[in-house]
C-alpha cells in the first residue's frame, strides 16, 4: 500500500511541477528531510535539476496523514508542526579561555591586510614606482579596518592580550611605510633598487616580518603566546 502510495504521490507531483515533460533526466535518491525540526528518510527524485519529493514521507515525518480522493489528494499536518517554532537551544557560555573563534578569524583577516599593504608598497618601491600618500592611505586604511574588527571580536583576556600584539604590529608597519614614502618625496630610494634585499634586510622590516609570521602561527595554534618581536 505504502509503495502505491509514493507511486501516485510521486506521479501528482511530476505532473503539477513539471507539465509536459515526458524525456526528463531522472535521478532517484534518499535523503534525511527536516520539517519544522522533525527529520526522517523521505525518497527524492531529481528531474531536470529540479527536486521533488514523497508526499507519504512528508506526512511521515511530520506525524500528518496523506489520503487520495476522487478528484484530489489532501495532506493534513498537525497544528503544532505548522505552527510551532523550532526550538533553538540556547548558546553555550563563552569559554574564557585561550582565544576566541571570532578574533582568530578577524585577527588573521588583519594581518593578511597588513602584509598585503607592506608587499604592495615594497614591490613599487624596489621597482622605482611612484608612490603617494593617498595611495598608500587605501591600504592602511583597510588595515585600520580589519584591526578594529579584531577590536571588537575581542572577549576572551587571550585576546585582548593578543591584540596587543596585533596593534603593535599595524603600528610597526604604519611607520615603515611612512618611511618610505618620506624617502620617495625626497627621491631617497634608489638605494634599494640595488639589491633585492636592501629593503627586507632593515631592521625595522625584519621585525615586522618576524612579528607577522610570529602572529599567523599563534593565532593557528589557538592560545596566546608572547614574542619580543612585537614589541
Amino acid at each position: 500500500m505504502r509503495k502505491h502510495l509514493w507511486s501516485m504521490s510521486l506521479m501528482w507531483l511530476v505532473l503539477v511541477s513539471v507539465p509536459g515533460t515526458t524525456l526528463a533526466q531522472v535521478n532517484h535518491q534518499s535523503r534525511t528531510l527536516v520539517i519544522n525540526g522533525q527529520a526522517g528518510q523521505a525518497d527524492l527524485v531529481k528531474i531536470d535539476g529540479r527536486f521533488y519529493v514523497d508526499l507519504d514521507a512528508v506526512a511521515r515525518i511530520t506525524n500528518g496523514s496523506l489520503r487520495f480522493e476522487a478528484s484530489r489528494i489532501v495532506l493534513d499536518l498537525p497544528i503544532s508542526t505548522v505552527s510551532s517554532p523550532t526550538t533553538v537551544p540556547p548558546p553555550s557560555p563563552a569559554d574564557d579561555s585561550g582565544l576566541s573563534r571570532d578574533f582568530m578569524k578577524a585577527g588573521i583577516e588583519a594581518i593578511a591586510e597588513m602584509r598585503e599593504w607592506a608587499s604592495t608598497l615594497a614591490y613599487a618601491i624596489q621597482n622605482g614606482y611612484q608612490v603617494t600618500e593617498s595611495w598608500v592611505a587605501t591600504y592602511r586604511e583597510q588595515a585600520s579596518h580589519n584591526v578594529n574588527l579584531a577590536s571588537a571580536a575581542a572577549r576572551t583576556e587571550e585576546d585582548r592580550n593578543a591584540l596587543q600584539l596585533l596593534n603593535n604590529e599595524f603600528e610597526a608597519v604604519r611607520q615603515w611605510s611612512n618611511k618610505l614614502v618620506e624617502a620617495r618625496k625626497s627621491m631617497d630610494t634608489a638605494k634599494y633598487a640595488l639589491s633585492a634585499n636592501a629593503l627586507r634586510d632593515e631592521p625595522l622590516s625584519q621585525k615586522i616580518i618576524t612579528c607577522g609570521h610570529f602572529l599567523a602561527s599563534m593565532f593557528g595554534s589557538r592560545s596566546f603566546h608572547d614574542d619580543a618581536s612585537c614589541h
